[in-house]
């Protein structure tokens, strides 16, 4: 379905992009830190998933709606700065010890932290666009199905994607959970990912756009 030397350009551009440090990896590191390494991995997954979610929505056509009706386009970009604030404010207003981090590390923290990974990312018009600006340069309608390389290609992103963010909220959240012992540190910890969180929010909302 996808010529062998075509995905084998594709394999090594993707892991190029996974690998460069951008506001996901950023997002992930914050997440490790504020949260430990399950709650690092999970909001990586979250993240993949719902990148995943984009390609199928790419590989359908219903990307086409955000240059169609550039009104959608600003309103998911809001919406998803407003999550991130929101994400910002609970992060500074965290004091929690370092035994309540402990159990926020159990399943309703890992669930926690694998929906906010999946909601900013959903929420983020951008990775839309990338997948239309990015994938298409793989693609060969001559090849077979459209849609279905689409959905090879995106499976194919969202697994290396997740293997490295995963790794990246692993050894971040590894290292927080050190440093936690400390209630300074521990605070000074949810400062950053504050600080990392209205960052990401401010650069989606002042982004250029339709």
């Amino acid at each position: 379905m996808i010529d062998a030397s075509v995905f084998a350009a594709f394999l090594v551009a993707a892991f190029t992009l996974c690998i460069t440090p951008g506001p996901d990896m950023m997002f992930i590191v914050a997440m490790g830190g504020r949260g430990g390494p399950a709650s690092g991995v999970m909001a990586a997954f979250g993240m993949a998933c719902a990148m995943f979610i984009h390609t199928a929505a790419a590989a359908l056509g219903l990307s086409t709606l955000f240059t169609l009706v550039p009104a959608l386009y600003r309103a998911l970009r809001w919406a998803g700065a407003t999550y991130l604030l929101y994400l910002a404010c609970k992060a500074f207003r965290d004091c929690s010890s370092p035994a309540d981090e402990e159990i926020g590390h159990m399943g309703a923290g890992r669930r926690r932290a694998f929906w906010q990974g999946a909601i900013t990312n959903l929420l983020n018009p951008k990775v839309i666009l990338f997948n239309v600006a990015f994938l298409p340069q793989f693609v060969n309608p001559a090849l077979g199905s459209v849609p279905e390389q689409f959905l090879l290609l995106g499976m194919t992103l969202t697994v290396i994607g997740f293997a490295v963010d995963g790794s990246i909220g692993l050894l971040s959240g590894k290292l927080s959970a050190l440093l936690r012992r400390s209630r300074r540190v521990a605070r000074a910890l949810n400062v950053f990912s504050g600080t990392v969180f209205t960052g990401l929010a401010a650069r989606l909302a002042l982004s250029p756009g339709y």
